[in-house]
Parts: structure tokens; sequence; C-alpha cells
């Protein structure tokens, strides 16, 4: 029987749903910081360095048990169906084991707030922070593990629908704890951060049931199968592992640069949040495309059909390329009323944190291009199972990039915007490098399942 060729249509029926799911990641994300910047500068910049270190501390493990995603797409598109639930299983289990390591971290979490230098202020409420999601982390690790099942069987539309009423659950929620409503106590940045577990806890009770109901059983035996199985573990471990690396590093590295920013002045951290709020409204609806081109790619190559592979990535960067289009007119032309947003709602004189913010955006749809085809690039590799090569190259280009900051900005102390400048060179010199990796097709010889 002749293959069916992919369609963009059939990159949409797993990629949109997936887009959705990351895109109501970001309005929560965006709902929060503008929720805290009324209480003060301090409070907005707080959320995202306490944040992205909280995501960068739980990057690590989330990584490795996300690499369900792979594993599950290509049994599934070997037609093993069995093993994506046994996949998910192993995957659980790694994350009950992993989750109180992450503790270790909370002490040593509050030095490298001190050592880079930020306000008082800033410091203790982005540590109140940091530490509320570390206790919640669970979830998240959980959640990977489900929505790395979902995604490899192609079934995005649950993540999108869980994440959607998470979104719901999660911004009243925070609006509610933040400034007491309700004949609740007002909560500040610790019912920021409790608001935000709210909804990842939703999330992950939706997914659980959907798992576990009778469709699941039936076809894939979720609720069946429980036993640890080491051959399954131990790829799982092998394989996610460098992924799981990656993500630590990478988002190290980048956290760095932040932490670097923020320790100009409290309005260059105002700034630089205003302007990644927006920022991740370009990159993490994107990263729902990474997702489903890993899931793409690897039931292609489940069902050894290299050329699928190549099309499906081809396709997916068709879809990233005309989004990123869009945002860079949005950030280019409207730069000035989407950075008022946040700014006419701050204490006191904001006029530095608006100039300085403005510029930011401006530069920020330059990289747009080279973030579509980092992600893109990146999730295509992962699901072939090169996940050895995109450790490599990115771990070093992020960490070239860290190094590089430091000096600019605590040596030179050059301007921001020229440390703007550099990190867009970055982005765009790591999308290329991915970019020749998979046209050189080195990835065709590799054997996940």
């Amino acid at each position: 029987m002749e293959k069916k060729q992919l369609t963009l249509k059939d990159i949409l029926a797993i990629a949109l749903p997936m887009i959705i799911s990351q895109a109501s990641e970001t309005i929560m994300l965006f709902a929060d910081r503008l929720f805290l910047s009324r209480l003060g500068k301090e409070y907005m910049a707080a959320a995202m360095s306490g944040g992205l270190t909280s995501f960068t501390v739980v990057s690590l493990f989330g990584g490795i048990v996300g690499y369900t995603n792979a594993l599950v797409a290509q049994y599934y598109g070997a037609k093993r169906l069995e093993k994506c639930s046994q996949s998910a299983t192993q995957a659980i289990y790694l994350s009950v084991f992993l989750y109180p390591l992450l503790f270790l971290s909370i002490p040593l979490v509050y030095q490298f707030f001190k050592i880079v230098g930020h306000s008082s202020v800033q410091l203790n409420l982005e540590f109140s922070y940091f530490k509320i999601l570390m206790y919640g982390s669970l979830f998240f690790l959980l959640r990977n593990s489900f929505t790395g099942f979902f995604l490899g069987i192609g079934k995005t539309r649950i993540v999108m629908f869980a994440n959607i009423i998470g979104m719901f659950v999660n911004i009243p929620a925070n609006y509610i704890l933040i400034f007491g409503k309700f004949g609740l106590p007002a909560m500040g940045m610790e019912g920021a951060a409790i608001g935000t577990l709210l909804g990842s806890f939703v999330i992950f009770l939706i997914q659980l049931s959907f798992y576990f109901s009778k469709r699941y059983r039936e076809v894939y035996g979720t609720g069946r199968d429980f036993k640890l199985r080491l051959e399954i573990f131990r790829k799982l471990i092998k394989f996610g592992t460098p992924a799981g690396l990656e993500n630590f590093l990478n988002v190290g590295a980048f956290n760095i640069f932040i932490q670097l920013m923020h320790s100009y002045s409290v309005d260059v951290a105002a700034a630089v949040t205003i302007t990644f709020n927006y920022d991740m409204v370009a990159f993490i609806p994107m990263i729902g495309l990474s997702f489903a081109t890993t899931t793409i790619v690897g039931q292609q190559v489940g069902a050894k059909d290299y050329t699928g592979a190549k099309l499906g990535t081809r396709l997916s960067m068709k879809v990233g390329l005309t989004y990123a289009f869009i945002m860079m007119g949005f950030f280019i032309f409207a730069a000035g009323p989407l950075v008022r947003i946040f700014t006419r709602g701050l204490p006191g004189d904001s006029s530095v944190i608006e100039s300085t913010a403005i510029t930011l955006l401006r530069l920020a749809s330059l990289y747009t291009i080279g973030d579509i085809m980092q992600l893109v690039f990146a999730g295509a590799l992962r699901g072939a199972g090169d996940t050895r090569f995109v450790m490599k190259v990115s771990v070093v280009i992020h960490w070239i990039f860290a190094g590089i900051s430091f000096f600019m900005i605590k040596i030179l102390v050059v301007p921001p915007a020229i440390m703007w400048i550099f990190m867009i060179i970055f982005v765009l010199s790591l999308g290329i490098v991915l970019f020749l990796r998979f046209r050189s097709g080195k990835w065709e010889g590799i054997k996940l399942i």
C-alpha cells in the first residue's frame, strides 16, 4: 500500500492544538506579570526572575520525562501501541523519583540571587515566588509525562483542552490571591505563585482523567500495566538526559543573561520583563510547534519514512515563519502601545522604563526568525533521536553567549541595547547550525527503538 504523503493539514492537526496549548501558558504568565506590575516594578521584575529560575531548575528533569514524546511517537509509528503506555508509566515513576532532588536547589538559588546583585527588595520577592513554585514542581513533571504520551500518539487536543481549562483557573485565582478579593487577604507575590500552582494542578488532573479513561485503557492498556520496565526506563534516561541537560544548561545560560540584565537597575529590569512578556507571545506558542515537529518526525521515522520526516519538518517551518512575520510586524509598528499596557499602571515615573522597553521590543523582532529555526529543527532532530548533537551545539553556543554577556555587562558596562543586539546574533547563529545539521541527514542513521 502506498504511503499517504503529509500535507499542511496533517501538520496543523497536530501542531495547532499544541500551539494553542502553549499560547494559554503565555496568557497565564502575561496576566501574572501584568497583575503584579500594579504592585510595583520590583514585583513585575521578580516574577520574571523567580519564575525563569524555577523553570531553569525544573527543566533538567522536565526534559528527561518529556522525552516520552519522541519515544511514544516512534512506538506509535511502529504500531507497538502497548509500548506507548509503558513508556508513559516509566516517565511517571521517574517524575516521582526525581521530585525530592529539586529541593536541594532552594538554598543554592537564594545565594545565586545575591551574587548577581539584585536589590534586596527584588531578591526577597523573587525568592519567595521561586520557593513556592518549587514545592509544586511535581505537577510540572507529571504533566510532562502525560503530555509526552498524548503528543506521541497525536492526541494534542487533549493537551490543549487541559491547558485552556488550567488557564481559566489560574488567571482568576491569581487575581483573587494577589489583590485579596472575596474576603481573602492580599497575598501579593505568594498569591501569584499559589495561583500558578492551582492552574498546574488542574491541568494535571484533566490529563490524568483522560489517560485512565475507557478508550485509552482499551487501546493502549493505560490502566493495566504498572510494571517498572528497565528496558524502556533506560531508553528514557539515555535519550532523555541529553534533552534534559540541554534544557537545563540552555535555560540556565539564558537565565544568567536575564539576571545580568536585571543587575543594571530596577528600571532596566522592568523594561526587560515587559519586553520578554511580549517575546513570550512569539516564542512560547512556537514551543508547541517544536513539540509537534518532534511527534511528526518521530512517527515518520518509526514508520521508516525519512522522506515524510523531511517533508513534515519543511511544513512546520512554513507554519513557524508565517507566525514569525506576523509577530515581527506587531513588535516593530505597535511597540509603543504594547509597552504602555504595562507602564501606565506602574506606580511613579515610568518614562525611562517605557523608552527602554520600546527600543528592546523593536530589536526583539529581529530574532523571531532565529527562534523559529532553532525550535523547529531542534524538534525534528529530537524526534529522530539526534539529541546528543542538539545538546552539545546548543549548550556550547548558549554558554559562550553567557560568558560574553558577563564580560560585556560587568566589565565593559555596555548599554542594554548593545547587549540586546548581541543576543540577536546568538539566536540567529544557533538556528543556522541546527538547520545545517538537519540538512546533512546524519540523523537518519540513529536507531531509537
